[in-house]
């Protein structure tokens, strides 16, 4: 049903819970962020594929929470280029630039110091690090306010 909605638009889902008492969440997420209006024409629409006579629900339709884990793919990509903080499914947390994201992976750029042949002193550069989803427990946007 929220495919339906969902068809010729750019927005796409996240996530879509019922709870053993009827709650139904439904996440959903654009590139350039998710309107209220358009949470509550989804609302709207899926409220009209149920007959509140026969089904007893309780709805919520909204966004993919800011500064919330990725979930989806689609996350992954629509944030290539931004800033982004992950934790490995080892503990280590690290921050870094999200670089690549596709079906097997994603790749995130970190500063590192290393002492490079011929300097004195250790310069600080850019390592692509790859990861399989699997290696890491989330990876969410780091939210700037500057």
């Amino acid at each position: 049903m929220v495919n339906e909605w969902l068809e010729g638009k750019e927005y796409f889902l996240v996530d879509a819970t019922v709870d053993t008492q009827n709650k139904i969440t439904i996440e959903i997420d654009h590139k350039d962020g998710v309107w209220i209006e358009d949470c509550c024409e989804l609302s709207k629409f899926v409220e009209e594929h149920f007959d509140r006579d026969v089904e007893d629900f309780e709805l919520e339709v909204g966004s993919a929470g800011i500064g919330q884990p990725f979930k989806v793919l689609q996350q992954y990509i629509n944030s290539v280029g931004y800033d982004v903080e992950l934790l490995t499914a080892d503990g280590k947390k690290m921050e870094g630039s999200l670089k690549s994201a596709d079906e097997k992976g994603f790749v995130v750029t970190v500063q590192e110091k290393q002492k490079l042949e011929g300097k004195k002193r250790p310069v600080i550069v850019d390592v692509d690090i790859p990861f399989a989803y699997d290696e890491v427990k989330w990876v969410k946007n780091i939210i700037d306010f500057k």
